[in-house]
């Protein structure tokens, strides 16, 4: 009897030696609680309503520029015309230009929100990392994102290498 149990605990510690251990994380929960990202989230938000504020002002001067030239098109002399659109189409490029600057893909609030948001996203993934290692996890997800997220892994669970080999091709060695 003692060896049939002796038996079944050898089992049940061998295939619990093998199980991958998970965890998920709410990044959105967790960010939520630290108040330097409130405080960065409130400075975001102060600069993109100034920015907006300062964009809605130029294409309102436009479409007031534009609705004076149609009152006065009638009056202009060709020149003057010209001249006038010619303000008008300034003025428009203008605004555009300070609009992609403030809000475009590499504008001010993007470069803006890097800065802030970046160093406490970095600074709770390394806290994730330190708990993933403290409890022997081999994998976290965050459970806020939109498609599921791995946001820590065990780096015995990697197979790229394995992967590159089986194509013939060396690791290490990237072609550009």
């Amino acid at each position: 009897m003692k060896k049939y149990l002796f038996i079944a605990f050898l089992l049940c510690t061998t295939f619990g030696a093998f199980a991958q251990k998970f965890a998920y994380v709410d990044t959105e929960y967790i960010l939520k609680h630290m108040p330097e990202y409130k405080s960065a989230l409130s400075q975001l938000e102060v600069a993109s309503k100034q920015w907006q504020q300062q964009v809605d002002q130029n294409f309102g001067e436009i479409d007031r520029m534009y609705k004076a030239y149609q009152a006065d098109q009638v009056l202009l002399t060709d020149d003057m015309r010209k001249r006038r659109e010619n303000e008008i189409i300034e003025k428009e490029k203008a605004a555009k230009e300070f609009q992609r600057q403030k809000f475009g893909p590499d504008g001010d609030l993007f470069q803006s929100r890097t800065k802030l948001i970046k160093p406490i996203q970095e600074k709770v993934a390394d806290v994730i990392k330190q708990i993933a290692k403290a409890k022997y996890l081999d994998f976290i997800f965050d459970k806020s994102s939109e498609a599921t997220m791995m946001i820590y892994a065990s780096s015995s669970y990697d197979v790229s290498n394995d992967v590159i080999v089986k194509l013939g091709y060396k690791p290490g060695t990237v072609n550009n």
